[in-house]
């Protein structure tokens, strides 16, 4: 027993531990000077698969997300508009919206970069970019990373917008909860802690999340039916690091 728990905490570690050097391979490539053009290409187009496509899901979940909660914090209150504010500020502003956002672009981008990348790998088109001298971390690496991230913090705020937008009108409309009582619970719940944590919690899983699985999508040998397992690998751990992350962070930021 003890052997097959040392062997697992072995391999958990060599994971973390490749995940994090990922994301210093990606952080050493800022500092590159080589191919910029080729780079920002690779980066817009990150931008525009993860953060322009994904937003509709993510207007649609946060149109979801706000009618539920506005319907159930209705129904045990009434028609208070100030502590409803406050309770979408708590619930969606620091714990919904950069989790739902974060699994949203797991499910879509996550398990696209680690088959992508794969595939890369098992085509020969890695070791291509390598033997013309263009290094792996700077193309490849770097513009999915700081693509993902960026359009993480992005789809965050919109999701809260979305919500809170979606919320104040099925609120005014189906329960007539004053417009002033609305925006005075939310200015009154809305501190310095209520904005810099969701940033935070946004860059934290776009980072872990695009370095996980660039990373799983880079370990695959020669077989093309290791791309799907990478894939699914890359997606549980992406999705058990967000939990944990979320978790850690809200703890700290209550202390």
């Amino acid at each position: 027993m003890f052997s097959a728990l040392g062997r697992w905490a072995i391999i958990r570690f060599s994971i973390v531990m490749d995940i994090l050097a990922t994301m210093g391979r990606a952080g050493r490539s800022v500092l590159s000077l080589e191919g910029r053009a080729a780079v920002r290409a690779v980066f817009m187009k990150q931008i525009y698969f993860t953060g322009l496509e994904a937003s509709g899901i993510i207007m649609t979940i946060a149109l979801i997300l706000g009618t539920v909660i506005i319907t159930q914090v209705v129904s045990l209150v009434g028609d208070n508009g100030f502590l409803t504010g406050k309770i979408l500020v708590w619930v969606v502003l620091r714990e919904l919206a950069p989790l739902l956002t974060a699994i949203v672009v797991i499910a879509r981008s996550g398990t696209a970069i680690a088959a992508e990348l794969g595939a890369m790998k098992i085509n020969g088109e890695i070791e291509a970019l390598e033997t013309m001298g263009i290094p792996s971390e700077h193309y490849l690496i770097f513009p999915r990373v700081a693509g993902v991230t960026v359009s993480v913090v992005i789809l965050t705020v919109y999701f809260v917008l979305t919500a809170f937008i979606g919320s104040f009108l099925i609120a005014s409309v189906g329960w007539h909860v004053p417009y002033e009582q609305f925006i005075q619970g939310i200015l009154a719940a809305l501190g310095v802690k209520e904005v810099v944590v969701p940033l935070f919690k946004s860059v934290l899983f776009g980072l872990c999340t695009s370095a996980t699985c660039c990373c799983f999508g880079l370990s695959v040998d020669r077989s093309v039916t290791e791309v799907p397992q990478v894939a699914t690998k890359g997606v549980m751990a992406s999705l058990f690091i967000v939990f944990f992350m979320n978790a850690l962070v809200t703890y700290l930021s209550s202390l």
